[in-house]
Formats: structure tokens, C-alpha cells, sequence
């Protein structure tokens, strides 16, 4: 009763989330991504890898009933779009044109996560590249890094799935190494 009362238990709700935020954030900074793969290392270049490694923790959670999970899960979608929020205020976008820029954002990341989704899910690795050169090097004509991206995407939603969601919910998930070849 007094943790909802006085909000003792929040701060360690929020901590896992951090945790879980802080581990898709540091497995989307894999510098095999941009030095080997070139992805962009810009702000837009880096929300990509962000969302990709979000859109497999989400995809992970979609099935699970728990409402732990689910509110996790809605949890974690709130701390990226507010992080996402924050960043598009740190490039010097003003209050009017802020949410104008997430819905567009949120439009993008929507989008990727149900064509990467169902790439993953019909285990097509040439539809989840070719998702991938479209919406993260579409100024590249045969970007090279979208298959070895791609093939790295189907190992880390193997090793998501085969993580108890339990782990998941106590931020103690982990993604493989893009660094190792694939």
C-alpha cells in the first residue's frame, strides 16, 4: 500500500527501463556498424541502429501476456520517443517543429519495425536487407553493409528469443557481438 501510496518501487521500475534503454543504446553502438558496415554515423544514421535494436526487443515482448511485459514494453517505446524527442531539441529544432519531426520519426520507426518484423518473421534474410538498404542507405545504389546488418539482425532475434523474458523485464538481456563475423 505505500509503495503506490508515496511511489516507493517507481524508482526501481525505472531503473530496469533505464537499464533496458541503456543496453539497446550500447548494442546500437557497435562500431562495426559505421566503421565496417557504414551506417551513418549522423543523428538520423544512429536513430536507425537505435530503432532496429528497439524493434527487436519489441518484437520479442509482442506474444507474451504478461502485463509486466506489456508495460515494459510501452515503458521502453516511451523512453526512446523521448530520447528521440530530446535529441531533435539538442540539433536546435524549435517547440513548433518538434512535433511535426516525431510524428514523422514515429511514422519511420512504425514502419521499419512491420517490414523488419515480417522479413524476420518469414525468416527472409534478402527482404530484411533489402528493408534495410532502403530505409537506412537509400543514398547508396548496392549498399554492402545490408546483408551482413541484416544477418546480424537474425542472430540477435535467435538470441532474444531464446532469452527468458524474465531477463528481459530485469534489463539483463544481452545481443551478440556484430564485431565477430557472422
Amino acid at each position: 500500500m505505500f509503495k503506490k501510496l508515496f511511489g516507493f518501487g517507481q524508482r526501481s521500475r525505472l531503473t530496469v527501463i533505464d537499464g533496458l534503454y541503456e543496453r539497446i543504446v550500447a548494442a546500437s553502438r557497435q562500431p562495426v556498424f559505421y566503421a565496417k558496415w557504414e551506417a551513418p554515423d549522423t543523428p538520423l544514421g544512429r536513430f536507425e541502429m537505435i530503432a532496429l535494436h528497439m524493434i527487436l526487443v519489441l518484437r520479442r515482448v509482442r506474444n507474451e501476456e504478461d502485463p509486466k511485459v506489456r508495460e515494459t514494453a510501452q515503458e521502453l517505446t516511451d523512453l526512446f520517443f523521448s530520447d528521440v524527442e530530446y535529441a531533435i531539441r539538442e540539433l536546435g529544432i524549435g517547440d513548433l517543429g518538434v512535433p511535426k519531426r516525431i510524428k514523422k520519426l514515429a511514422r519511420m520507426f512504425y514502419g521499419r519495425a512491420a517490414a523488419y518484423g515480417d522479413a524476420l518473421d518469414a525468416g527472409d534474410v534478402e527482404a530484411l536487407a533489402a528493408a534495410m538498404q532502403r530505409n537506412i542507405r537509400p543514398d547508396v545504389e548496392n549498399w554492402q553493409g545490408a546483408r551482413p546488418l541484416a544477418d546480424y539482425a537474425v542472430e540477435a532475434a535467435g538470441a532474444l528469443d531464446a532469452q527468458p523474458v524474465e531477463k528481459l523485464i530485469a534489463a539483463e538481456i544481452s545481443f551478440p557481438d556484430a564485431q565477430r563475423e557472422i
